[in-house]
């Protein structure tokens, strides 16, 4: 079976989507009798173990994301692959090119909704736009033979446009990376507080919808016995004395260390399609305290985290207050058992191959998902 995978979601900075595609490429690599191919956009056409990177002009202050203009360069390189199986991974350009090489080659094509389209363009243009963007979705992921959603909150939003065949696939995690055994006991030192400090965490993007200024709030309010560490790009400039910030792109590696130092993680993200830096956390066997949205609620369970009210910086205080009450070390323990029993990458990539069986119309063997 040859699956190829297509998305301009990749880049060197980015996120969600390029872990996902990156452990999907290195497992699918290492299983008998599947060949797969990963479709991205880079400067010129190119091949390097079965990725290959088609002609796309750089955005403009786009941090390494590249924009598909024509659809025909992402078309051929399709037809020349002649997979079994396309799968789309964002809702632009590069769907059309897929659906359009489906036409030449009578293979199936999933889409897969890492994204809430309708919600991200009403955050930056406003409202107006957002019953064109939801026809827009509904036409195009209307199309696919098959639509995978990473969470169930998604898959609703998509069953409410109209959108069939929709199914929720969670992402994974790396267990390896993201393992309690990275904690480094000299990083108090290193940010010069006590052993006695709670030490918080956040890793991620400082965008609009990750609601920084509730963490920054929170933590006015859980006062000098609380510390939290931000890790990513686009961080606030000015915060208050218990919080240092890591501003930039880190490596997986480095923010593994700094997750497992930690005693947990804090988010205040009231969109989130799913949520891999909760997985990492409890992957890295820390507790959680977020908010009560987006997909949170189908992967913070009440014995790996507390969930408390959106936009709250109160309530999220006293939820980090009543986290450490309840005993983070246990809840901790317990967290990165979850994640192990469910969210591990070859549980993932196992069930992800049922989807691609099931699309071929091809019987998928029990003993394969070992």
């Amino acid at each position: 079976m040859h699956i190829a995978d297509i998305t301009m979601f990749y880049a060197p900075a980015s996120g969600g989507v390029r872990t996902y595609l990156d452990a999907k490429h290195r497992r699918l690599g290492i299983k008998p009798g599947i060949r797969h191919s990963l479709l991205i956009p880079g400067a010129h056409l190119s091949e390097t173990d079965g990725v290959y990177t088609v002609p796309a002009p750089a955005l403009p202050f786009g941090k390494g994301y590249r924009f598909p203009l024509r659809l025909a360069p992402w078309r051929n390189v399709l037809q020349d692959l002649q997979p079994d199986l396309i799968e789309v991974g964002d809702p632009y350009l590069t769907a059309w090119a897929a659906l359009d090489a489906r036409r030449q080659l009578d293979v199936p094509v999933i889409g897969f909704y890492h994204s809430d389209l309708p919600l991200l363009v009403s955050n930056r243009m406003g409202n107006w736009v957002t019953t064109n963007v939801e026809a827009y979705v509904s036409k195009l992921y209307g199309n696919f033979d098959r639509v995978l959603a990473p969470s169930r909150v998604m898959a609703d939003k998509l069953s409410a446009l109209g959108v069939k065949n929709v199914y929720v696939q969670p992402l994974g995690v790396d267990l390896q990376t993201f393992n309690p055994s990275a904690r480094d006991p000299g990083l108090r030192a290193e940010l010069g507080i006590d052993e006695n400090t709670h030490l918080l965490i956040f890793a991620g993007r400082g965008s609009k919808e990750k609601n920084l200024p509730v963490l920054l709030k929170c933590m006015v309010r859980l006062g000098p016995r609380f510390h939290l560490l931000l890790v990513g790009s686009s961080m606030p400039a000015t915060v208050p004395d218990n919080v240092t910030v890591v501003d930039g792109f880190c490596p997986a590696a480095h923010v593994a260390r700094l997750m497992a130092s930690a005693d947990a993680l804090l988010h205040a993200g009231d969109q989130e399609t799913f949520g891999l830096v909760i997985l990492e956390a409890m992957a890295s066997g820390i507790p959680v305290v977020a908010v009560a949205a987006g997909a949170f609620p189908e992967i913070v369970t009440e014995h790996c985290g507390l969930l408390c009210t959106p936009n709250n910086s109160t309530a999220m205080a006293n939820a980090v207050r009543e986290l450490f009450s309840q005993g983070s070390v246990a809840m901790g323990k317990t967290a990165r058992r979850h994640v192990e029993r469910q969210y591990s990458w070859d549980t993932v990539v196992n069930s992800l191959l049922g989807h691609y069986h099931a699309v071929l119309g091809s019987p998928w063997p029990l003993a394969a998902n070992g």
